[in-house]
């Protein structure tokens, strides 16, 4: 169950409330917020594109803030997190703590980030953003949502202890609040379950159980039957099973893809076999789909954001024009005034003499500007455009699309387009190991075990952000192909430096890769990427499973 589902409407109450904290100016043409607050949650593409086009041509500070936090929410809603990340850190450098109308704004800015860093793993930076967000919280529902974000991450984190200090202080604050105490009381019971396997959490989570019932807590009901089969999953198999039966009905009803695709993985661990085939269907074409949907949301997010700013830029262009057609205009007037004034020969001349120069370097001017807008135009049009919308056709006609085809080309439209962008590339704050660790443990499941070793700073810091780069998709590639084709139910992957080289090693206990394999696009480009590293691979083939060594120079 996403975190952010559950912050959902305190981020919401509180832009409305900047909403309507705010000054109205006068009434001006569109854009405004309140055009795309009008598709928001119902149709985030357009809301999207309205909202960025307050953000690129707003002269309200506040406005353009509010602006980029509703993108980033959309975005992180959407699955892309770091987009998200990024649009609600913009929208931080416009606002202002010391002014009593920015703070609800801030609170929601702070509030995505925790929850963006909980669904990353970034506990710390999630807890951090957290307590950011409290500073500005004037309302003590908004408050206890707050802090039970906090005692979730340190759930998340394996911190029980601290964790349930903080229900037992939220369980007093909530008790007149029915809903509030219900999702509370279902944590703190989880909590102490999970610190201690013999707790008899079972009439806390009923109770809990209940009261959603009787609120008709559609959102609850979820969490507490997710709650109840984890609960009763080794001490009672069968209660398990209709508890995540009755998960993934609630889920099926929010129209929830992604607590659907929980509620699946659940009801497959404990469903009998002769059940299992509908349920794993389902959430193989679930799963499927969602990730087709994100990365399609995040080529819509871009495409909105391109076709924005080359907006913009016509529009700047078309102003400009327009200011040199007055400034003539005047020119000529006043040219005009001084013939009739001084009606002499020679002031004549003067004039003609000083307007055709004039003339002549406007026109010079002009020649060089179309020249280079002609030549930028050109660039943008087969660098960007055609590549942006090769991959729109892909994705609007074929019926399935190749990830590894699809990242492929991205990555070259990408390449090619740094020839024509003068921007600093966004720089990630994650540190490598950390990301390396998110990437192999994001296929563990309850079916696939993954083991890590030897993933620490010490040998990443010698190596550049190139070969990481590099590294980090040879790895994603390796564990896709596992995640398809192996049938692994143990995955272990060890780095290692010897001799100034990177060694890594992975292994697996499923089918293995036949001697003769033709390797397909993914694979390909994985050795295409080895050999770009001035690196060697090797492939043994055991009696069960598969071994791969890599290796590549350190320098």
């Amino acid at each position: 169950m996403r975190p952010s589902t559950i912050i959902l409407p305190i981020l919401l109450g509180s832009l409305l409330a900047c909403t309507s904290n705010r000054e109205h100016p006068q009434p001006i043409s569109a854009p405004t917020l309140e055009k795309g607050e009008s598709f928001f949650n119902k149709n985030n593409d357009s809301a999207f594109y309205y909202f960025n086009l307050v953000a690129t041509s707003a002269t309200d500070s506040l406005k353009i803030a509010m602006a980029y936090t509703y993108m980033g929410i959309i975005q992180a809603y959407e699955g892309d997190h770091y987009g998200g990340q990024e649009s609600l850190l913009k929208s931080l450098t416009y606002l202002d703590e010391h002014k009593t109308k920015d703070q609800e704004c801030l609170m929601s800015n702070y509030h995505e980030l925790g929850n963006i860093c909980l669904d990353l793993k970034n506990y710390e930076a999630a807890i951090d953003y957290y307590r950011q967000a409290l500073k500005y919280i004037k309302q003590t529902g908004d408050e206890t949502i707050a802090l039970n974000g906090i005692a979730l991450t340190y759930q998340k984190k394996g911190d029980y202890d601290q964790a349930i200090d903080m229900y037992k202080s939220l369980l007093a604050k909530s008790k007149d609040k029915k809903k509030e105490y219900a999702r509370v009381l279902s944590n703190y019971a989880k909590t102490k379950w999970l610190k201690d396997s013999t707790y008899p959490a079972g009439p806390e989570l009923q109770r809990a159980l209940q009261i959603r019932r009787d609120s008709n807590d559609i959102r609850g009901l979820n969490a507490s039957y997710a709650h109840l089969s984890d609960y009763y999953s080794l001490s009672l198999p069968d209660s398990a099973l209709y508890y995540a039966v009755r998960r993934y009905e609630i889920a099926r009803e929010m129209n929830s893809p992604d607590d659907e695709v929980e509620a699946l993985s659940k009801l497959i661990t404990l469903s009998p076999a002769n059940l299992l085939k509908p349920y794993f269907i389902r959430y193989q074409y679930l799963t499927d789909s969602i990730q087709t949907a994100k990365n399609a949301a995040k080529n819509q997010f871009a495409l909105i954001r391109y076709e924005a700013a080359k907006s913009k830029a016509d529009n700047l262009q078309l102003q400009k024009d327009n200011a040199q057609r007055k400034t003539q205009l005047v020119i000529q007037r006043f040219v005009l005034v001084l013939t009739i004034l001084f009606f002499s020969a020679g002031g004549i001349v003067l004039i003609l003499r000083s307007r055709r120069r004039r003339q002549q370097i406007e026109f010079k001017s002009r020649q060089t500007i179309q020249e280079n807008q002609l030549k930028t135009s050109q660039k943008v049009h087969d660098v960007v455009a055609n590549g942006l919308y090769r991959i729109m056709a892909d994705l609007e006609y074929k019926t399935a699309v190749d990830k590894e085809e699809l990242i492929d080309k991205i990555e070259v439209l990408y390449e090619r387009s740094r020839d024509i962008s003068y921007e600093t590339p966004t720089i990630s704050t994650i540190p490598f190991p950390d990301k390396i660790d998110n990437l192999l443990e994001s296929f563990s499941s309850d079916h696939i075990k993954v083991l890590i070793f030897g993933n620490g700073p010490v040998l990443w810091n010698r190596i550049n952000t190139q070969i990481q780069h590099e590294v980090e998709h040879i790895l994603q590639e390796l564990m896709v192909n596992m995640k398809k084709h192996s049938q692994a139910s143990s995955v272990m992957i060890k780095f290692e430096s010897q001799n100034d080289q990177v060694q890594i090693l992975y292994t697996d206990n499923g089918i293995g890769i036949p001697a003769q394999v033709t390797y397909g696009n993914g694979l390909k480009n994985t050795e295409t990427r080895i050999k770009r590293i001035g690196g060697k691979y090797r492939f043994e083939h055991p009696v069960k499973g598969v071994k791969i060594h890599i290796s590549f120079p350190i320098a």
